[in-house]
């Protein structure tokens, strides 16, 4: 066990301490040094849509964030609480979204204030484009003389919601209103903006978001804070070069909540999601291997499995099983890690998994795992995924996506030849379970372990020396 724990020691020294905060409103670090480093590893922390829809209110989010505090996540570096759609009121004189001052008595600044003093971060929520509302409006642009409508071009959509149009970045004012926005984030303290709706990709409607993204890039280089711009939903793989390089996280797959498969009435009192919402990411988030992790320029950016639904034991949807092989996918994945449960009332189970701090750590490390059988890992319910790391340790994930029980078999040859490691060479390697804390020994052919229905395992093997 002391191989797998120097391996965890050193991972701590080549990345940000998980205890170290976040955000400090007193940094004097310059704004450039931080904002090359803020999105060095996928984010964590929590999101309002899956447990209160677009009901939230300032009470029940601050609630949350005390939750995420007391339960000590915060200092695993769940650090991020997102407020999505429900926060806003309208639009104020210059069409800047206003908030819901009845729902959120302080502002989106007093909730920003009030993440911070507790070592937190702050996110809100928006769609691009020029909403019906906002044209019947038509304020004035903040800094010019140019009205909404003479930058809306409304033969076409504005985003992939309805009832949106697009905005004509031909016209100079239309950069100007996003900039402005960026400037009344950036004054309330807001660290992450998620845009839904973008296309090209998933959606109600087509439409072309390309360069109102780079827009927002380039209003946020010039923010006196780092803000990370997150992206949603389902977006197109065909530009997922542009999507990395103007946003620091974007979404590969629809939603996951289960929306009505209880027949529940309320939002708040259903299912979170159930097993057929996470087991088409296994197949899904391939695809995106390349786009994922550092860029070796300085730059990361993160494949989005959307939001981990874990924290309310039978009240997630998913079995104990089924809770432990979506964290350990999103770990391996290296994506985003945020929970949407309701963390005042955590099952004591579920807050030790993503607790986890030896697969937390995997999660930071960002070196995503890649199947071994990825040619035909859509037609393969028994599949083993691995991750190799520049000291020539590892970690292995099995998984039996079957209904029932089956057993997972890989060759140490046959890993070998695939991932240029050494396994096959001498003694076999000691597998070093990270959920329960036992070695397991493998065999000097290979690995064989029988797997309970949609259950996994995932090992760290230490480096040979």
């Amino acid at each position: 066990m002391r191989s797998c724990l120097a391996l965890v020691a050193a991972l701590a020294v080549s990345a940000p301490s998980l205890a170290q905060s976040a955000y400090s409103t007193k940094s004097t670090r310059p704004v450039e040094s931080a904002r090359a480093s803020f999105a060095a590893h996928p984010y964590m922390g929590w999101s309002s849509w899956s447990f209160f829809r677009d009901r939230p209110t300032e009470d029940n989010i601050k609630a949350q964030a005390d939750a995420l505090v007391a339960n000590k996540l915060s200092g695993l570096g769940y650090r991020y609480v997102n407020l999505d759609d429900g926060w806003t009121d309208g639009f104020d004189e210059h069409g800047i979204p206003k908030p819901n001052l009845t729902r959120f008595p302080s502002g989106m600044d007093g909730m920003a204030k009030y993440m911070h003093r507790h070592g937190l971060r702050f996110g809100i929520y928006l769609n691009p484009g020029i909403s019906a509302a906002l044209l019947k409006q038509d304020p004035r642009i903040a800094g010019t003389s140019v009205y909404i409508a003479e930058i809306t071009d409304t033969t076409q959509a504005g985003s992939t919601r309805r009832n949106s149009f697009r905005i004509d970045f031909s016209k100079p004012a239309a950069a100007a209103y996003i900039r402005s926005q960026v400037k009344q984030f950036d004054r309330w303290g807001v660290d992450f903006i998620k845009l839904d709706f973008v296309g090209p990709g998933g959606g109600n409607v087509p439409a072309d978001n390309r360069e109102e993204l780079r827009q927002w890039h380039a209003a946020l280089s010039h923010a006196s804070h780092p803000i990370w711009l997150e992206l949603s939903n389902y977006l197109s793989i065909d530009q997922a070069p542009l999507w990395r390089a103007t946003s620091n996280g974007w979404r590969i797959e629809n939603d996951i909540e289960c929306y009505g498969c209880d027949k529940a009435t309320d939002a708040t009192h259903g299912n979170l999601t159930n097993w057929s919402k996470v087991v088409g990411r296994f197949s899904d988030v391939v695809r995106w291997l390349p786009y994922n992790g550092p860029d070796g320029k300085g730059g990361s950016g993160w494949n989005d499995l959307d939001t981990l639904e874990l924290g309310n034991g039978e009240k997630d949807g998913l079995t104990p099983d089924e809770r432990q092989s979506m964290f350990t996918l999103w770990a391996i994945s290296c994506a985003p890690l945020y929970l949407g449960s309701d963390l005042t009332r955590m099952d004591p189970a579920d807050l030790a998994l993503i607790s986890n701090r030896e697969i937390v750590s995997i999660d930071r490390a960002g070196t995503p795992a890649r199947p071994l059988d990825i040619q035909h890992l859509r037609n393969k319910p028994q599949q083993a995924w691995l991750a190799t790391y520049r000291d020539h340790s590892a970690v292995l994930a099995l998984f039996n996506l079957d209904s029932t029980a089956a057993t997972v078999k890989l060759s140490w040859h046959e890993v070998d030849s695939l991932r240029d490691t050494h396994f096959a060479d001498g003694a076999p390697p000691m597998l070093h379970d990270l959920i329960s804390g036992a070695v397991v020994a493998s065999q000097s052919d290979g690995l064989s372990i029988v797997l309970d229905a949609h259950a996994s395992r995932i090992f760290r093997i230490p480096a040979r020396h």
